[in-house]
């Protein structure tokens, strides 16, 4: 808990997720972490509004971690991120492709579109079970991409982990003409600035640069 007279105070931090790519968005910003995959089953409910789910996901992993460390001082930071495309049918929330096919399917489904990127960001306080959350939307325009194209990227494997099939900060960023709204490090995974203002309200004492 934050200290009585409003306070920051020293915790461990834990992101509680395997990705590279928020490991070192958050390295970016300065902070002293440990990695601690959650390694629980995600309950995707496509019913959910896109950030209602994101942060449904995002709050399954940090909990399941922060469970692993009760009582103690550490403050457990679950994102979860998903796209979400309207179509002639209604809108369509797109997670991780599990192959090649359905990696395709996001792909031609997301050609030629201006879709959402939703992160949600989840803060656990291990001592108190008491969270925190948030989430943030950043439209993505997409360019037309061309059957030829979306083999080749199917081909390379960038989509792999990847919501809504493809690494805007990797090749896929040839695909992408605009972003509106949010930043780029949502897309990538993880909103930072977002991040950092839940572990301050969850009265962390963060190092300088992170402030």
């Amino acid at each position: 808990m934050p200290r009585a007279d409003g306070g920051e105070r020293r915790v461990r931090l834990i992101l509680a997720s395997a990705s590279p790519r928020r490991r070192d968005l958050l390295d970016a910003a300065g902070l002293d972490f440990d990695v601690e995959p959650s390694g629980t089953e995600e309950v995707f409910d496509p019913a959910l509004a896109p950030e209602e789910l994101a942060v449904s996901l995002a709050l399954q992993k940090a909990a399941a971690v922060a469970a692993l460390h009760a009582g103690e001082s550490a403050l457990v930071i679950g994102s979860d991120t998903v796209v979400a495309v309207d179509l002639a049918q209604g809108p369509r929330v797109l997670g991780k492709p599990e192959d090649e096919s359905e990696a395709r399917e996001m792909l031609r489904l997301l050609s030629g579109t201006r879709h959402r990127v939703v992160t949600g960001v989840c803060v656990v306080d291990a001592a108190s079970g008491e969270s925190r959350s948030a989430h943030e939307r950043t439209f993505v325009t997409m360019r037309a991409i061309t059957s030829v194209e979306v083999e080749a990227y199917v081909a390379s494997q960038e989509w792999r982990d990847k919501a809504g099939g493809y690494a805007i900060q990797e090749n896929a960023d040839a695909f992408v003409t605009r972003l509106d709204e949010g930043g780029f490090d949502n897309v990538v995974g993880l909103p930072v600035e977002l991040t950092l203002e839940l572990l301050r309200r969850a009265g962390a004492s963060l190092p300088p640069a992170s402030r």
